[in-house]
C-alpha cells in the first residue's frame, strides 16, 4: 500500500493550514478564492477552517481512544492510492507517494472517505464507516468489504467517499520527504 499527497508545485507539499493561524489561513483561502478561482480549493465553505478544527478534535480523540500516538496537534493529510480526482485539484498538480511501511502504524489513522463528511451530522445513510476512525488493520478489513472509493466512486456519484484519507500524526516520515 502506498499513501499519497497531493499538492501544488508553486507552495510546495505537505504545507498544512492548520499549523498556521486563524488569520493566516484565511487570508491564503481568500487569496486563492481571488487568484485561482476554479481550483477545488477554491470553492471551499465559508467556515471550512472552523469545520476542519471541529473535525480534527473528532480525528484526535477517536485516535487517542484506539491507543494512537499523537506527535501533532493536526495530522497531516494523505490518501490511500492515487485518487484521480485529488490529482485534479491544483493548477500544477504534483504528488509524493509514500510506502506505508515507512510509517509507525501506531501514528497513522484513516476514514473511509474524506473525514470531513465521514463524521458530518449531514450524512446518514447508515454505511458502517460513517464516524468510524480506524487503524490499518482496521482499514485494510473495510478495504477488503468495499473495495477503494476512487475505483467506484471517482465522480462523487454514489455518496461523498472518493478516496480513504490518511491522517500522519507525526513529521518523522514527511520530513524526509521535504528535503
Amino acid at each position: 500500500m502506498y499513501l499519497y499527497h497531493y499538492y501544488d508545485k508553486a507552495i510546495g507539499p505537505f504545507k498544512n493550514l492548520s499549523d498556521i493561524s486563524i488569520e493566516e489561513e484565511n487570508k491564503i483561502l481568500s487569496e486563492i478564492a481571488v487568484t485561482k478561482p476554479n481550483v477545488q480549493c477554491a470553492k471551499r465553505q465559508a467556515d471550512y477552517m472552523q469545520a476542519r478544527v471541529y473535525y480534527e478534535n473528532i480525528l484526535r480523540n477517536e485516535f487517542i481512544k484506539k491507543g494512537g500516538l499523537i506527535a501533532r496537534k493536526s495530522p497531516h493529510y494523505m490518501v490511500v492510492e492515487h485518487s484521480p480526482w485529488l490529482s485534479t485539484w491544483y493548477d500544477n498538480s504534483s504528488v509524493i507517494k509514500i510506502p506505508i511501511e515507512e510509517f509507525d502504524l501506531r501514528t497513522v489513522s484513516f476514514t473511509y472517505g474524506d473525514s470531513h463528511p465521514t463524521f458530518s451530522d449531514k450524512v446518514n445513510d447508515g454505511k458502517e464507516y460513517r464516524k468510524k476512525l480506524y487503524s490499518y488493520d482496521e482499514i485494510l478489513e473495510i478495504i477488503r468489504k468495499y473495495g477503494l472509493p476512487q475505483d467506484w466512486n471517482n465522480d462523487g456519484k454514489y455518496g461523498p467517499e472518493r478516496y480513504i484519507e490518511a491522517h500522519i500524526w507525526s513529521d518523522d516520515v514527511i520530513y524526509k520527504y521535504l528535503k
